[in-house]
């Protein structure tokens, strides 16, 4: 286990200048319990100055080449890779994360400022010419430019605090935008080393990057209402996505909200691969990803046989200490997240749920009390009713829940059943129907033989329904924070 630091304070970065404030957000420690950090809590004062900042700066942001932009953001990734033990830490006490997935996602984070320097270099100097070729407008020539759409509200999740804050960042001041950077209360550490890292690169103008962790019932309205935003990036629940459009005015909207993927298994795939990606799928960050498998539809006659493969899965899915390279699992985000997974769970049993595995709220050995209300141990259910609510809910949870399908189009129907459209797998042999499923299945994303994967973001995600608006990636988030410009001439 790594030596318990001494307990951090962060503070807020606004304008150029780091500012304490009078109230604090606590960050818990979860890997030895206890308070990790503090960090200065932005009040609707301090939310007011960074608005003004990130809207007074727009017009010489606009003034910047791409080639300055793309140096910035390679800076900025070199700085997290020389700070990466460091974050790594940071990710494992604040999210709960074990340490080999923490450095994996600093590496991503990283990766994803490198890249976005590239998709910026090709996107932006490329440009269009036109000319007219209608009754009135013979000869008229025009050049469409790319030009930064303006103050740009990034609002990040707790589940990936650095790597989802890069892919919202890096696209944004890589386009030439100001940035005001709203991380989730609960995990403001990483985004605030990221902040420092920002602040230490030479040629930001002061204002075009702005800290402000805070309440969201303190400065989330002020921040998404005020019409000096001109983009609004957000990671998020489908309730707090809807309320913040609710708020917004004439922005750009582009949101990647909640999830409940299914993963549609026909008789003739390889059970013994579905079986680990299905559970890679449900279990990965004890299931708080809105890419997890959150169900499991398997044709009636290959139920029985996956099922016991999953379970044979699930050895390898242990709960340990955090700094432990060979530990799989941590502790949820809050005791209020595994009230909420065993509430679904519960719910299913009640409805005739087979329980394979798990089902207990239990600790591993040597965690302090404090969190073991915390864990949930890996569950897997058998023959899940279609009524129960795990089947159409977002559970953000370790469990594994398999139903079964008659056929084609019964398995399109309870796939589509959900409010939630993000992600999909359909795993066949079957070339023909694994394209005909991903066609009918109404997701942003299908992954087809394995479970889905937003990766860094080379391919372009997002949801349908309740599931966001718009689609991120490295250049799909470039050209939502672009706009174009025409020169006739």
């Amino acid at each position: 286990m790594a030596t318990r630091v001494a307990q951090r304070r962060e503070q807020i970065y606004v304008d150029g200048e780091w500012l304490e404030t009078e109230s604090v957000l606590s960050v818990s420690d979860l890997a030895d319990g206890g308070t990790f950090a503090q960090v200065a809590a932005a009040d609707p004062a301090a939310a007011q100055t960074a608005l003004k900042a990130a809207h007074e700066i727009k017009p010489e942001l606009r003034q910047t080449t791409v080639v300055e932009r793309a140096e910035w953001c390679e800076t900025i990734a070199d700085g997290l890779r020389e700070r990466e033990e460091e974050l790594a830490e940071i990710i494992v006490r604040e999210a709960g994360k074990p340490i080999s997935s923490a450095r994996g996602e600093v590496g991503q984070a990283a990766e994803r400022f490198d890249r976005a320097a590239e998709e910026a270099r090709n996107i932006v100097s490329k440009g269009e010419f036109r000319e007219g070729s209608t009754d009135g407008h013979e000869g008229w020539q025009a050049i469409v430019k790319h030009e930064p759409i303006g103050a740009v509200l990034c609002i990040t999740p707790y589940n990936y605090p650095l790597a989802t804050t890069a892919l919202q960042v890096a696209p944004a001041l890589a386009a030439g935008n100001s940035v005001l950077l709203k991380p989730a209360s609960k995990t403001p550490i990483s985004a605030a080393i990221l902040a420092e890292v920002i602040a230490d690169v030479d040629g930001i103008p002061d204002g075009a990057f702005n800290f402000v962790p805070g309440e969201a019932s303190e400065i989330g309205d002020i921040l998404s209402g005020d019409d000096r935003i001109n983009a609004i990036a957000m990671t998020g629940s489908s309730g707090a996505g809807k309320h913040v459009a609710g708020e917004s005015g004439m922005v750009n909207l582009h949101m990647e909200l909640g999830g409940n993927a299914p993963a549609i298994v026909f008789d003739d795939a390889d059970l013994a691969d579905v079986a680990s990606n299905c559970a890679k799928g449900s279990f990965k960050y004890a299931g708080q990803r809105c890419s997890a498998v959150s169900r499991v539809l398997a044709h009636e006659s290959v139920h029985d046989e996956l099922v016991d493969l999953i379970d044979g899965q699930m050895d390898a899915w242990r709960a340990g200490n955090l700094f432990d390279e060979d530990t799989a699992l941590g502790p949820l985000i809050s005791e209020e997240q595994a009230d909420w997974v065993e509430t679904l769970v519960e719910d299913a049993l009640d409805k005739g749920a087979d329980l394979v595995r798990g089902g207990e709220r239990r600790a591993p050995e040597g965690v302090p009390d404090e969190l073991g209300n915390q864990f949930f141990e890996p569950t897997l259910l058998a023959n899940v009713p279609r009524d129960a609510r795990i089947i159409d809910e977002e559970q953000f949870g370790p469990v594994a829940v398999v139903t079964t399908f008659e056929d084609e189009d019964d398995a399109i129907d309870i796939a589509n059943s959900s409010d939630l459209a993000l992600d999909a797998a359909v795993f066949t042999n079957d070339h023909g129907r694994a394209m005909n499923v991903a066609n009918r299945v109404d997701a942003g994303a299908v992954r087809i033989n394995g479970a889905p994967s937003h990766g860094l973001g080379d391919i372009p995600f997002g949801g349908n329904k309740d599931s966001g608006i718009g689609r991120e990636g490295l250049d799909a988030s470039i050209h939502e924070m672009l706009r174009k410009k025409s020169i006739v001439l």
